[in-house]
């Protein structure tokens, strides 16, 4: 190992990895482990004197012949005693907040909280000289906010001792790590882009990546389908990671496709001499082996023993590069380890980790392990950004509903009579709101928005939470358990939200028959967002569709200084045959009207030659009934159609349909701006056309309502905010899909009245400057029997 190379860890990572063992357990642990831990934290902190430094960064280097370590972290609290004394007494506090009555709790209570402590206690020691220090646990009780402290005093010698030995056991891993960056830096250093030239457009894209990583920055990057968007992000990202520009590279999105083609991708990047260990993390629920059992030790084999045989399993399979869900399954049914934790575990040895967008956002299950003590140099990479702003506004939302408090209550009367007298006053509560969404609301609608928090509601579910906690930290078995953890786990997540609240929230009040729902409503993300991608480096978000540019940028957190890019589309403008038939209404009111003229405007554009289409409507209703007339009116098509809550082999069986070995006309019916809207790759023969019918503005709804009226105020571009920009997205991404490659040709035909409007025109790309008006359905047929002639040219 080169003699510059250094290997960081956290404390909490050294002495978690080392001393670790027994059994996985979810046993309940309350918001101790959530919000309130740091809460207890602060405010312990401010409690204590001038002579009390808080939060304290620490960090130590190890020479050792074979490896080079950092260790560092921040010491809950350094107490220096106000004494004659030369050096002064110095106490090194640790604060763990705890549900257990403090009672149960004796200076064995966990060794790892001593650890921790004495490996702060040493770096600090050492780096002023000292020859002995205190070390301090201090317990506190979530509940009653009563402490209970447990104080050592050590010779700097004993914690030198007892450091050593942690550092010993870390350093075979930590130098199979370094010489792990070595290969992997250099390979990535000689790496050479897999493919034998870059597409005009994706290079000038892998530029801007790589610029942005270097310099830190954030990058809004749109670049037309076929631009390579993957590998333009990628190849540079990588790049930037053998020059130890960033320390570990993000890939986010949103969709189990686009994680393959980054799988994809990295073999490539192997085929060309890269050695680089990818993860893809799976969600919990997905790739759980025991999805009706608790992860307890009890009752699930896989978290029994976890911890006395992880360290084995990652040495086993130290040597593999690529963690796929399939990899990380065999591996966890091998070493008999739950195979979500184990990917978790996995991930901190990872060089790339390709996960959904919530591991990095999202307050509630966003990865702790890196994010939480020490914002690292780490690459971001958000693939489909634009898929990211609804997603973000869920993200940091949350609600309530009376009906799980009512149900709760009914639950519970017998055998936890306080915790159901708790959830009653809820619910009472709720009923009285409900009562106000009528009186409040206009005629024929029940709900009702604020701009402040429902501050009379808080402590009643403090309450709710208190109780619930006494119970739940007993881990007792019972058949009301699983609902009344869910339940406070909502309570809980809507506490947390309204610690984030802001002039970018509103409260909003909703009556659903006998139900009512409350929900803390994030409206522009921009601000969570942007403080969340601090915690790494850099960010490049990125997709096919961030149009207009300027919106994206402002609602995914983007500032002045980051940079912007929009890259023309590689292929050749005259492979698509954009036909738009803008006299044709499909507005709620007209469909009735126009559906006669919309079957056979598709029956035009999928007649003028035979092979594969797909039709994209704005909804399922419209879907089937366009669908159903269609059918009657071309009994010699072969129509296939989407449904509902289609599974993933549903879905891939729904493309095989889609082969370039059909010899009759196929047409799909799908859902615009649903699964198949995006993420397909149907290249060449497989798909020859799309029609789109309608401008894809979202449905109406209280939430859309909600966000048009506060951009109106905001900016006064509520509509284009709430409706149009989303809409247009969807309508992008359907027509997308038909050019995949430089070799694709084929026809989009846009039906809507409304794409002769400036507003949506202006949304064209420029690659859709060649668009050509269409009045009838004859003009349809004849423009796409041009566009399909020997020599592709229409005339």
């Amino acid at each position: 190992m080169s003699s510059d190379s250094m290997i960081k860890t956290s404390v909490r990572n050294l002495v978690e990895f080392v001393l670790r063992s027994g059994d996985l357990s979810s046993a309940f642990a309350g918001s101790a482990r959530m919000a309130e831990g740091s809460k207890i934290h602060r405010r312990l902190q401010h409690a204590q004197g001038g002579d009390y430094e808080s939060e304290v960064f620490l960090s130590i280097i190890v020479e050792r012949p074979d490896v080079q370590l950092q260790v560092s972290g921040r010491a809950d609290g350094i107490i220096t005693a106000q004494a004659d004394t030369e050096p002064p007494q110095v106490t090194i506090d640790e604060i763990k907040s705890v549900t257990e009555e403090l009672e149960a709790i004796d200076e064995a209570y966990n060794p790892l909280h001593w650890a921790q402590a004495k490996c702060y206690a040493y770096m600090y020691a050492r780096k002023q000289e000292l020859t002995q220090i205190d070390v301090q646990i201090t317990y506190c009780q979530v509940a009653t906010l009563e402490v209970k402290i447990f104080k050592k005093t050590y010779s700097l010698a004993e914690l030198a001792d007892f450091f050593d030995s942690l550092i010993n056991q870390y350093a075979l891993w930590a130098k199979r790590l370094g010489d792990w960056l070595e290969i992997r830096n250099g390979t990535a250093r000689l790496l050479e882009f897999p493919f034998a030239e870059f597409r005009p457009s994706q290079r000038q894209l892998a530029v801007a990546v790589y610029t942005t990583l270097v310099k830190g920055k954030k990058l809004f990057a749109q670049a037309p389908t076929g631009t390579g968007k993957t590998m333009a992000t990628l190849f540079p990202a990588v790049k930037a990671l053998g020059l130890e520009q960033v320390e570990k590279i993000f890939f986010l999105t949103a969709k189990t496709v686009t994680r393959e083609l980054a799988e994809a991708a990295f073999q490539l990047l192997r085929q060309a001499g890269l050695k680089c260990k990818t993860l893809t993390l799976t969600a919990k629920d997905k790739i759980c082996f025991m999805p009706d059992a608790a992860c307890t030790p009890e009752e699930c084999p896989y978290a029994a023993g976890y911890y006395d045989r992880i360290n084995q399993a990652l040495n086993a399979c130290w040597d593999q590069e690529t963690f796929t869900r399939e990899t990380i399954e065999q591996v966890a049914r091998e070493h008999r380890l739950c195979p979500f934790e184990l990917s978790l575990d996995l991930a901190l040895w990872a060089d790339v980790v390709i996960c959904d967008y919530n591991y990095v956002f999202d307050p509630r299950v966003y990865l702790k392990r890196f994010f939480l003590e020490n914002n690292g140099p780490y690459c971001f990479l958000i693939d489909e950004a634009h898929n990211l702003v609804d997603r973000a506004r869920e993200m940091f939302s949350a609600e309530i509903t009376k009906q799980s408090f009512l149900d709760l209550k009914k639950s519970l009367s017998q055998e936890l009579p306080h915790v159901a007298k708790s959830a009653g006053k809820i619910n009472t509560f709720m009923l009285q709101a409900g009562k106000l969404c009528v009186e409040q609301s206009a005629v024929g609608e029940a709900d009702y928005c604020l701009t402040e928090l429902p501050a009379k509601i808080f402590p009643l579910l403090r309450k709710f939470m208190d109780l619930a906690e006494k119970w739940l930290t007993k881990n007792e078995q019972a058949g009301f358990r699983e609902e009344l953890l869910e339940l406070y786990f909502k309570v809980n997540a809507f506490v947390r939200t309204a610690e984030l609240y802001d002039e970018r929230y509103v409260t909003y009040y909703e009556k659903l028959d006998k139900n009512v729902k409350i929900k803390l409503f994030c409206i522009n993300p921009s601000e969570l967002l942007r403080q969340a991608v601090k915690r790494g480096k850099a960010a490049v978000f990125f997709s096919a569709t961030l149009t207009p540019l300027t919106y994206f940028a402002e609602i995914l957190g983007g500032e002045a200084e980051d940079g912007k890019l929009a890259v023309p589309s590689p292929f050749r403008q005259d492979h698509l045959g954009l036909l738009v038939a803008d006299t044709i209404h499909t507005t709620y009111r007209m469909r009735d009207k126009t559906y006669e003229v919309i079957v056979d405007s598709i029956t035009a554009a999928t007649q003028a030659k035979t092979g594969n289409y797909l039709v994209f409507l704005p909804s399922y209703r419209y879907m089937e009934e366009v669908c159903r007339r269609f059918t009657l009116k071309n009994p010699a098509i072969r129509v296939i159609q989407q449904v509902g809550e289609m599974t993933e082999a549903e879905r891939a069986a729904f493309l095989r349909q889609f082969s370039s070995d059909n010899e009759t006309t196929l047409v799909g019916f799908a859902v615009m701006g649903g699964v198949f809207g995006e993420g397909i790759d149907l290249t060449g023969e497989r798909l020859l056309g799309a029609v789109v019918v309608g401008v894809g503005l979202p449905k109406i709804c209280l939430e859309r309502e909600i966000i048009r009226q506060w951009f109106d105020q905001e900016n006064h571009q509520g509509f284009e905010y709430a409706y149009v920009f989303p809409g247009m997205n969807k309508v992008l991404q359907a027509a997308g899909r038909v050019i995949r490659s430089e070799q694709d040709r084929g026809i989009v035909l846009l039906i809507d009245a409304r794409f002769a409007q400036p507003g949506y025109r202006r949304l064209f790309p420029p690659e859709w400057k060649g668009a050509v008006s269409v009045k009838t359905v004859d003009s349809i047929a004849k423009q796409a029997g041009f566009f399909w002639n020997k020599d592709g040219k229409r005339i």
